[in-house]
């Protein structure tokens, strides 16, 4: 018999976080939590998400022992600022039992009907700068800090209980040695002088900051038009520097400003931490956080985390402004390949971007959903 609770004291949302680490740990390809900043994400007290959302973490348990989890989450700012009456869930994890995702499913659903909601989603997470998608191809490969992973019969079980594609997306690579400056270096030139546009580069994270809210306003901005976006708000601002900035090398974070100090463009370009959290198993105390330093320091391999250009210059050529910033500091940091995180296969204009690279698709994920009437 499976018993559904819902994860409420210290313990027990430690261990909805730590669950996975049970179904994964012959894993060579599973990327482990922060368990200290999982359990952040999920405490009411320090994330602002909960001010304009609400989560129930629930534990699936069959003789005494947890073999599944997921947080069902109801995002209040797009319920009633777009109108979009989605249940959302993620951190989705199971043992091979449909017994057990059912189960976890159905109170999903149980709760969304209870709030008039319309349909599910999952998984996904409180916004667009969680993690998205239930891995479909490419499970031998490694995961990434930003992106889950999961057993291949995860697919399945979504099946099997009547869920349908919702969204589907991918994720790419290629090597640096595919990138050749000649299609960018003139272009660059010519649209800083056309627009009197300016590259800023940054050495320490303390001289980021003073664009960091700017960049979450571009960020609303360029991304308002996507079918699963949820903006942030102001006092989430806050709480995403302190997050991500702080990982992120300060000369892999790139804006380009007008001539009137106005943002157009961004992007922030993360090391590959895998390996290094990985070793870390979790855990930043007591060694933790050497591999992560390390990994900061020298990685061979970037993640183009986000990019983002003002409406008004989209379709302008400031992707080569970009660009050309980032090639030199690759270059002498001998960076072998880039990846991309998932984005949307229906997102035509950030194929464009791409395309000179000739980018492999070495993943796919999708989010399924299921109607609540």
């Amino acid at each position: 018999m499976i018993t559904i609770k819902e994860a409420v004291t210290k313990k027990q949302i430690k261990a909805f976080v730590k669950f996975p680490f049970t179904i994964y740990k012959d894993s060579k390809y599973w990327v482990p939590p922060i368990i200290k900043q999982e359990l952040e994400t999920f405490n009411k007290d320090k994330n602002p998400i909960f001010k304009d959302a609400e989560a129930h973490f629930l534990l699936a348990y069959k003789d005494n022992v947890i073999v599944g989890r997921v947080a069902a989450i109801i995002n209040h700012l797009e319920i009633n600022n777009q109108n979009i009456k989605k249940m959302r869930f993620g951190w989705f994890d199971f043992i091979d039992d449909l017994n057990v995702s059912k189960a976890l499913l159905a109170e999903v659903e149980k709760i969304g009907r209870d709030k008039n909601l319309e349909y599910t989603e999952g998984p996904v997470g409180f916004s667009n700068l969680d993690k998205v998608g239930v891995l479909t191809e490419g499970f031998d490969s490694l995961g990434l800090m930003v992106s889950w992973y999961n057993h291949p019969y995860y697919v399945k079980h979504y099946e099997a209980h009547g869920y349908v594609i919702e969204k589907e997306y991918s994720e790419s690579r290629f090597p640096f040695s595919n990138v050749d400056p000649e299609t960018f270096k003139k272009a660059q030139a010519l649209i800083k002088r056309r627009y009197q546009l300016t590259a800023l580069k940054f050495t320490k994270t303390n001289e980021v900051m003073p664009y960091a809210d700017r960049m979450f306003d571009l960020f609303n901005t360029t991304y308002a038009s996507l079918s699963s976006f949820v903006e942030i708000t102001d006092i989430q601002k806050a709480y995403f520097k302190k997050k991500f900035i702080s990982f992120v090398n300060p000369e892999y974070i790139k804006f380009v400003i007008d001539k009137n100090d106005n943002l157009v463009a961004f992007a922030i370009v993360m090391p590959r931490f895998a390996e290094a959290i990985q070793k870390t198993k979790g855990k930043l105390f007591p060694f933790g956080f050497k591999h992560i330093l390390r990994a900061k320091k020298n990685s061979k391999d970037v993640i183009f985390y986000l990019i983002g250009v003002h409406p008004d210059y989209q379709n302008k050529g400031v992707h080569a402004v970009i660009f050309n910033e980032y090639y030199d500091i690759f270059k002498s940091k001998d960076v072998q390949t880039c990846y991309r995180t998932a984005e949307l296969e229906d997102n035509e204009a950030i194929k464009k971007i791409w395309k000179h690279f000739s980018p492999e698709v070495y993943k796919r994920r999708k989010t399924y959903r299921k109607n609540l009437n």
